[in-house]
This record gives C-alpha cells, sequence and structure tokens, in this order.
C-alpha cells in the first residue's frame, strides 16, 4: 500500500525538538523559527545528547554568528513565502533589513559568501517550491497561486517556474495527475 502525505516543515521541526528537549528533561521555551531558549544551565553532557538526538533529523544547532545570521536570513523568506499575512507592504530588501537590524548591502554579500547564491534566488526557489505545494493540493487557480504568492501575473509564476523546474506549472500538474493516476491504480 502506498501512502501520500502532505507535511508543514516548521510544524514537524518544533514539534521533533520539543519531543527531545522534554525526553532530555530540558526546561525551554521555542521563540522564533529556528530559536529556542533554554531555561536553565544544561551539563555538557545534556548538550551532547541533544545534539546527537537532533542529528538523527538533520537539525543541527548552529554557534556560529555568521551561520545563526545565514539561518535567520533563510527563516524570515520561507515565514515570509508561507505565510501571507508576512508578506511585507516594503520590500523584501527592506523587510530583511528592519527584522534583523542589518543594512541590506551587508546582508547580501554574507549571505552569498557563505551559500554560494543569491537571496533573490533563495526567495525565487522558495517560491515555487510553495507554488508546487499549492498546486498538488488543487485548491487554487494558477491565478490565485500566483496572487499568493505575490507575482505580478502568472505569465511571470510561469516563466519563473520553467526556470527552476523545467516544467511550466501546467506541465508539472499533469505529471501529479498521471501519477495520481499509476499509483492508484496499483
Amino acid at each position: 500500500m502506498k501512502l501520500n502525505y502532505n507535511y508543514d516543515g516548521n510544524i514537524a521541526c518544533r514539534t521533533i525538538l520539543q519531543d527531545q528537549l522534554e525526553k532530555l528533561n530540558i526546561s525551554y521555551q521555542l521563540l522564533d523559527l529556528g530559536q529556542i531558549e533554554i531555561s536553565d544551565d544544561i551539563s555538557e553532557e545534556s548538550f551532547d545528547e541533544l545534539q546527537t538526538s537532533l542529528k538523527r533529523f538533520a537539525i543541527h544547532i548552529i554557534d556560529n554568528p555568521k551561520a545563526q545570521l545565514i539561518q535567520k536570513i533563510k527563516d524570515a523568506i520561507i515565514e515570509i513565502v508561507y505565510n501571507k499575512e508576512k508578506f511585507p507592504n516594503t520590500t523584501i530588501s527592506q523587510y530583511l533589513s528592519d527584522k534583523l537590524n542589518y543594512r541590506y548591502g551587508y546582508i547580501t554579500n554574507l549571505y552569498s559568501e557563505y551559500t554560494y547564491t543569491s537571496i533573490e534566488n533563495f526567495i525565487i526557489i522558495q517560491k515555487i517550491e510553495r507554488a508546487k505545494k499549492l498546486i498538488i493540493e488543487e485548491k487554487l487557480s494558477l491565478t490565485e497561486i500566483s496572487y499568493e504568492l505575490n507575482y505580478s501575473s502568472v505569465a511571470y509564476l510561469s516563466t519563473q517556474f520553467k526556470k527552476v523546474t523545467g516544467l511550466t506549472p501546467s506541465m508539472f500538474k499533469r505529471v501529479i495527475d498521471k501519477r495520481r493516476k499509476l499509483s492508484n491504480a496499483e
């Protein structure tokens, strides 16, 4: 039997973190995406055990300040793309500068230096990943998806979608529909 599933990565990650912290009896408070405040001092042994248990789920504790900022940039972008209410009224560059308290020039240079790609490219990839999920869910039309993701038109969404995936959104939908029919036939 095959099961299809859908998940929210942020909720899954938070649930794993909560389970692992509670298993180790560590008092904590979940903050913004990617941040936890540990209430009490924990032993080095408990910290190592936490790191080891989280690595099983590909969750890593970041201790380098620049790497922390990179993760905050990614988290802020993901938050914008996946939460329509968070989409800034200003430009994304201004939003990131305000949220992270750094000049945008510094943010983009640091991001490019550490990831070998641009913030703009990361935004496009996240928007296309979200578009793919919305297409798979089949609840919104392409026009509604382009509006949801703050594209100026369906044509612009389609152009970026094809550039990233090699397929147009319509072709992607046909592939998904064909896969569903094949898996239902088994």
